[in-house]
C-alpha cells in the first residue's frame, strides 16, 4: 500500500524540479523531503528521480508514477470534499419510511424542510407499515406505529412522538354525529368499513380493543386505505374506526367522534439508526416530527371536550 503522504512530497518534487524547492513549498526541510522520497521509491521498488543539474528530473518509471498519483490525489480530493459535505449535511443520502396517514399529513413538512437546509441530500422515501425485523433492511429513519414500550433494537434509537387515539367517522346525519364520544360496543351494529389493507398492528389493535369491548365487527366492505373509506361514510354505506391522525382533513358530510370504553390508541415513534442519527439531516427531520407531533398534541388538546 503506497503512503499517499509521500505521494504528494514526490509530486511536488517533480513539479518543482528539486527537493529545496519542493521543501519551500510545502514548508518541509530539504532532508525530510529526501527522506520521504527515499522511503517510496523503497515501497515502490523503483528508482523514481535521478540528478539534473542541480536539481532532480523524474525517470520514465517516476513520470508515470507521476501521472497516476495526479489521478490519485485528484480523485482523493474529491473525497474530501464530499467527507466534508457529508459533515456539514450539504450532500448525502437520508433514507425516510413511513405510514400512510402520517405521509399525508406530516412527511410534507419533513420534506420541505430538508430539501430547503439540505438541497444536495438525496431522500429515499418508501411507504411501509411495518417496522423490519432484519436491521440491514431498516431505513435511516423511520416513522412507524408500534407498542407504548416499544424498543427498536441493537443500533436503533426510538423516540416517542405521539399517541394518536381512535375515532369513529360517520355520516354528518348520524345519531352519533353530534356525540361527545361514543363507546366502541354500541358500534357493534354498524356496517363496518374497513380501511387497513396491510392488516398490520393499527388493524390488530383495534380488533383487540373491539374483542375487549366483548365482539368482532363484521366488515360489509373493505377499503385498502383510509380515504376510500371515508368516502365511502360520506356516500352513506356505513362507518369506519381508524386513528385520528387519518381522520385530520375530513371531507363536508362526515364526522369524527372520539371512541371510548376501551380508548384503542397506537403510539407513534420516529426510529433511527444510530450511525445515520448525528448527520444534520437526520437531526433535523426528526425536530420537525417533534415540532409537528407537538403541534398536533395541543390541537387534540384543544379540541378534546371540557
Amino acid at each position: 500500500m503506497l503512503d499517499v503522504h509521500r505521494l504528494r512530497i514526490f509530486r511536488s518534487v517533480v513539479a518543482s524540479g528539486s527537493v529545496a524547492a519542493a521543501a519551500t513549498n510545502l514548508g518541509y526541510t530539504p532532508s525530510a523531503v529526501s527522506q520521504h522520497v527515499a522511503a517510496l521509491q523503497r515501497e515502490t521498488g523503483l528508482a523514481l528521480l535521478e540528478r539534473s543539474g542541480r536539481g532532480v528530473r523524474p525517470t520514465a518509471a517516476g513520470l508515470e508514477l507521476a501521472d497516476q498519483a495526479d489521478r490519485v490525489l485528484a480523485r482523493l480530493g474529491e473525497v474530501e470534499a464530499v467527507v466534508a459535505d457529508l459533515r456539514s449535511g450539504r450532500t448525502g443520502r437520508l433514507s425516510v419510511d413511513y405510514f400512510a396517514s402520517v405521509g399525508a399529513a406530516w412527511l410534507p413538512d419533513v420534506v420541505r424542510r430538508l430539501t430547503t437546509e439540505f438541497p444536495g441530500v438525496r431522500l429515499d422515501l418508501s411507504l411501509r407499515e411495518h417496522i423490519a425485523d432484519d436491521a440491514d433492511a431498516r431505513p435511516d429513519l423511520q416513522i412507524a406505529v408500534a407498542r407504548h414500550g416499544f424498543e427498536p433494537g441493537a443500533g436503533f434509537t426510538a423516540r416517542h412522538l405521539l399517541d394518536d387515539p381512535y375515532v369513529a367517522v360517520v355520516p354528518a346525519d348520524h345519531p352519533y354525529a353530534g356525540a361527545g364520544a361514543v363507546e366502541l360496543a354500541d358500534l357493534e351494529p354498524e356496517r363496518w368499513i374497513d380501511n387497513d389493507f396491510a392488516r398490520g398492528w393499527c388493524r390488530r389493535n383495534l380488533l383487540e380493543a373491539c374483542t375487549a369491548a366483548g365482539f368482532s365487527p363484521a366488515f360489509a366492505v373493505e377499503a385498502h386505505d383510509y380515504p376510500t373509506a371515508i368516502a365511502l361514510v360520506r356516500a352513506g354505506v356505513g362507518i369506519t374506526v381508524l386513528p385520528a391522525l387519518g381522520a385530520t382533513h375530513l371531507p363536508p358530510g362526515t364526522v369524527a367522534v372520539p371512541v371510548e370504553r376501551p380508548e384503542p390508541v397506537r403510539s407513534i415513534f420516529v426510529v433511527t439508526r444510530d450511525a445515520a442519527a448525528r448527520t444534520p439531516a437526520a437531526r433535523a427531520a426528526v425536530a420537525t416530527l417533534v415540532q409537528i407531533a407537538d403541534r398536533a398534541r395541543e390541537t387534540v388538546r384543544a379540541d378534546a371536550p371540557s
